[in-house]
């Protein structure tokens, strides 16, 4: 089974292509996370859970789903991480986590896809996403066809600097940076709540028409990214810049 988790569409795009080559069935774990459903799951086939990179590892909102989740079955589980630029050493603790559920880790998959972290990275045109998501393609099914197969992903070459990035970076990164205290909507505001039903931690609210942003965001940039009139800014970094959402889609 794939388990997939994605903000702007990266990960629900590399989990279908993947599921058009291994025929497996597919689920969106944004609704559990956000309804903090860890009903524990079954599948005959090998576990495939494709999620974004959020500082050189899976999001800790997948991680704790994950752990507190009970996968039965099939004792072989994959991960397949989009990412903008690296994955670092994610594989170090994804083999851990798998350890921990008494899974069999088949290794870790990198695939480049455009970058949609606005809160501190450009993000690209359309024309230049269509490019990235081209090139990630033949990776993406090349993984499909390992999972098919039953092979492990090979183990991607790890650096120093990839080890400081998925440790201490990581370790920093979250109470340092993830908070939505920057977030905020200008005028455009038609009072839709887009905002607030695409986030997975039911962290925003209409008041008076108006999103608010409470304590508990995890940087998935859905927001920002899918608001219909463009009308949310993180701070200064995002004016002008393009709002990115996957445009290819697999049904």
């Amino acid at each position: 089974m794939i388990l997939y988790f994605s903000g702007t569409g990266n990960s629900e795009y590399t989990a279908r292509r993947i599921s058009l080559e291994t025929k497996d069935k597919i689920l969106n774990l944004e609704e559990k996370i956000r309804s903090r459903d860890f009903t524990g799951m079954y599948s005959d086939t090998p576990w495939v859970v494709v999620s974004p990179t959020y500082a050189w590892r899976i999001p800790r909102i997948v991680q704790e789903w994950l752990e507190n989740t009970e996968l039965t079955g099939n004792r072989n589980i994959y991960f397949v991480m989009t990412c903008g630029g690296n994955i670092g050493n994610a594989g170090k603790y994804l083999k851990k986590l798998a350890a921990a559920k008494h899974l069999d880790y088949s290794g870790c998959a990198q695939i480049i896809m455009p970058e949609n972290y606005i809160a501190m990275f450009t993000t690209p045109t359309q024309e230049e996403a269509a490019r990235i998501i081209r090139q990630s393609q033949s990776a993406t099914d090349k993984t499909a066809r390992l999972i098919k197969h039953g092979r492990p992903i090979p183990r991607l070459p790890v650096t120093l600097k990839d080890r400081i990035n998925s440790g201490i970076v990581n370790a920093l990164f979250y109470p340092v940076f993830v908070h939505a205290k920057k977030f905020r909507s200008t005028d455009a505001c038609i009072s839709c709540g887009k905002c607030a039903a695409v986030c997975p931690l039911n962290n925003i609210r209409l008041k008076n028409g108006t999103p608010v942003w409470g304590q508990s965001c995890t940087h998935c940039m859905a927001c920002i990214s899918r608001c219909p009139a463009k009308a949310i800014e993180y701070g200064k970094h995002s004016q002008n810049l393009p709002r990115y959402t996957c445009p290819e889609h697999i049904s």
